[in-house]
Protein backbone atom coordinates (compact mmCIF):
# COMPACT_ATOMS: atom_id res chain seq x y z
CA UNK A 1 0.00 0.00 0.00
CA UNK A 2 1.36 3.41 -1.30
CA UNK A 3 2.10 6.02 1.34
CA UNK A 4 -0.72 9.09 1.51
CA UNK A 5 0.91 11.73 -0.48
CA UNK A 6 1.55 15.57 1.46
CA UNK A 7 -0.79 18.13 0.21
CA UNK A 8 1.40 20.74 -1.56
CA UNK A 9 0.70 24.61 -1.66
CA UNK A 10 1.42 27.35 -3.97
CA UNK A 11 2.64 30.68 -1.28
CA UNK A 12 2.31 34.11 -3.71
CA UNK A 13 2.76 37.08 -1.55
CA UNK A 14 4.01 41.06 -3.27
CA UNK A 15 6.73 42.86 -1.57
CA UNK A 16 8.10 46.18 -1.81
CA UNK A 17 12.03 45.57 -3.33
CA UNK A 18 13.46 47.18 -0.29
CA UNK A 19 11.88 43.97 2.12
CA UNK A 20 12.11 41.26 -0.50
CA UNK A 21 14.81 39.50 0.34
CA UNK A 22 14.05 39.86 4.45
CA UNK A 23 10.64 38.03 3.09
CA UNK A 24 12.38 35.28 0.89
CA UNK A 25 14.56 34.59 3.53
CA UNK A 26 12.16 33.95 6.29
CA UNK A 27 9.83 32.17 4.56
CA UNK A 28 12.91 29.66 3.17
CA UNK A 29 14.08 29.32 7.06
CA UNK A 30 10.24 28.36 7.77
CA UNK A 31 10.73 25.66 5.33
CA UNK A 32 9.39 27.37 2.21
CA UNK A 33 10.87 27.23 -1.38
CA UNK A 34 11.92 23.00 -0.94
CA UNK A 35 11.51 20.70 -3.73
CA UNK A 36 10.94 17.29 -2.26
CA UNK A 37 13.55 14.24 -4.38
CA UNK A 38 17.03 13.54 -4.43
CA UNK A 39 17.91 17.22 -5.93
CA UNK A 40 16.97 18.35 -2.41
CA UNK A 41 16.69 22.25 -3.86
CA UNK A 42 15.96 24.40 -1.23
CA UNK A 43 15.07 28.29 -1.59
CA UNK A 44 13.05 28.03 -4.71
CA UNK A 45 11.15 30.73 -5.72
CA UNK A 46 9.81 31.98 -9.01
CA UNK A 47 10.16 36.64 -8.80
CA UNK A 48 8.30 39.03 -10.97
CA UNK A 49 8.67 43.30 -10.64
CA UNK A 50 5.28 44.59 -11.84
CA UNK A 51 2.98 47.86 -10.04
CA UNK A 52 0.60 47.29 -6.75
CA UNK A 53 -1.88 49.84 -6.04
CA UNK A 54 -3.93 50.50 -3.12
CA UNK A 55 -5.33 53.81 -1.16
CA UNK A 56 -5.39 53.42 2.42
CA UNK A 57 -8.66 53.83 4.33
CA UNK A 58 -9.22 56.02 7.13
CA UNK A 59 -8.10 53.85 9.67
CA UNK A 60 -5.03 52.92 8.09
CA UNK A 61 -1.25 53.26 9.31
CA UNK A 62 0.49 52.61 5.80
CA UNK A 63 3.67 51.87 5.89
CA UNK A 64 3.86 53.18 2.22
CA UNK A 65 1.71 56.22 1.20
CA UNK A 66 -0.91 58.48 2.83
CA UNK A 67 -4.11 57.63 4.36
CA UNK A 68 -7.09 58.64 1.52
CA UNK A 69 -4.78 58.73 -1.18
CA UNK A 70 -4.27 56.30 -4.47
CA UNK A 71 -0.67 54.81 -4.10
CA UNK A 72 0.97 53.20 -6.91
CA UNK A 73 4.34 51.61 -6.23
CA UNK A 74 7.01 49.08 -7.54
CA UNK A 75 6.56 45.46 -5.86
CA UNK A 76 8.02 42.17 -6.27
CA UNK A 77 5.88 39.27 -6.63
CA UNK A 78 6.96 35.87 -5.20
CA UNK A 79 5.97 32.51 -5.85
CA UNK A 80 6.85 29.51 -3.90
CA UNK A 81 6.17 26.00 -2.99
CA UNK A 82 5.62 24.75 0.51
CA UNK A 83 5.42 20.63 1.03
CA UNK A 84 2.82 20.48 4.07
CA UNK A 85 -0.15 22.44 5.75
CA UNK A 86 2.06 22.99 8.80
CA UNK A 87 5.29 24.00 6.44
CA UNK A 88 2.67 26.12 4.58
CA UNK A 89 1.40 28.10 8.08
CA UNK A 90 4.71 28.45 9.04
CA UNK A 91 5.85 30.34 6.36
CA UNK A 92 2.98 32.09 6.07
CA UNK A 93 3.51 33.25 9.72
CA UNK A 94 7.26 34.10 9.43
CA UNK A 95 5.81 36.21 5.93
CA UNK A 96 4.05 38.17 8.06
CA UNK A 97 6.31 38.61 10.83
CA UNK A 98 9.40 40.22 8.16
CA UNK A 99 6.77 41.93 5.91
CA UNK A 100 6.57 45.74 6.25
CA UNK A 101 3.11 46.34 5.42
CA UNK A 102 0.36 46.58 7.69
CA UNK A 103 -1.84 44.02 5.89
CA UNK A 104 0.56 41.86 3.57
CA UNK A 105 -0.81 40.82 0.29
CA UNK A 106 -0.69 36.66 -0.21
CA UNK A 107 -2.09 33.99 -0.82
CA UNK A 108 -1.82 30.24 -0.27
CA UNK A 109 -3.31 27.86 -3.21
CA UNK A 110 -3.29 24.13 -2.38
CA UNK A 111 -1.78 22.49 -5.59
CA UNK A 112 -3.37 19.57 -7.42
CA UNK A 113 -1.49 15.91 -7.49
CA UNK A 114 -1.97 14.63 -11.44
Amino acid sequence: MAAAAVARFKLIFHVPPSALETCKKAIFAAGAGRYPGPGNYTECCWTVMGTGQFRPGEAASPHIGTVGTLEKIKEAKVETLCVGEEVTRQAVAALKAAHPYEEPSYEVLKLEDF
